[in-house]
């Protein structure tokens, strides 16, 4: 089984994480329903099928996350990713300009869909924005050539600033 997809979203998931709050060398947990991690691996199994095939996992990112124990409860999976991980994901961060300018744009009061716009146009030309109407979001914004990532970015406009949320694109077309 192949396990990138997954292992890319978690580390995404932590990279995310310390930008926002800062680094700090502990276990981290995130959660995913039964659903998304099917997504990412291509298959279709039940939450028990799923969690055998998990050991898979923890052995195939030993090297880079540590020992992730995983376990789940009904259709809700948690990953424990302990210290070694988010050290490793820690020294990820700076190879990722795009991420880190963007999350410092969009915790600044004043922020436009404008400014969000130059940052993603900064890294590459293929950038697709979308004003959505009578949706929970009011623009969505994504590289349409998944460089730098391929994370669909749904942006809401609450006046005085805005705010996000990020989704793979399998997670996204769930919504």
């Amino acid at each position: 089984m192949n396990f990138n997809r997954l292992e890319y979203n978690i580390v995404e998931m932590l990279k995310e994480e310390q930008i926002k709050l800062g680094y700090q060398r502990e276990t981290v947990r995130l959660y995913y329903p039964l659903s998304s991690v099917c997504r990412f691996l291509g298959v279709n199994l039940s939450a028990d099928e799923m969690q055998k095939e998990l050991a898979h996992f923890s052995d195939a990112v030993k090297e880079r996350l540590g020992n992730v124990v995983i376990d789940h409860k009904k259709d809700r999976f948690c990953f424990m990713i302990p210290p070694e991980g988010a050290e490793y994901v820690r020294g990820q961060i700076r190879d990722d300009e795009f991420l880190v300018g963007f999350i410092e744009a969009i915790r600044k009061h004043g922020c436009t869909i404008e400014d969000l716009m130059r940052i993603f146009l900064k890294y590459s030309d293929h950038v697709r924005c979308e004003k959505r109407e009578g949706e929970d979001f009011d623009y969505l914004i994504y590289f349409e050539d998944g460089k730098p990532d391929d994370f669909r970015y749904c942006i809401t406009d609450e006046g005085i600033h805005l705010i996000y949320h990020r989704f793979s694109p399998e997670d996204f077309e769930e919504l």
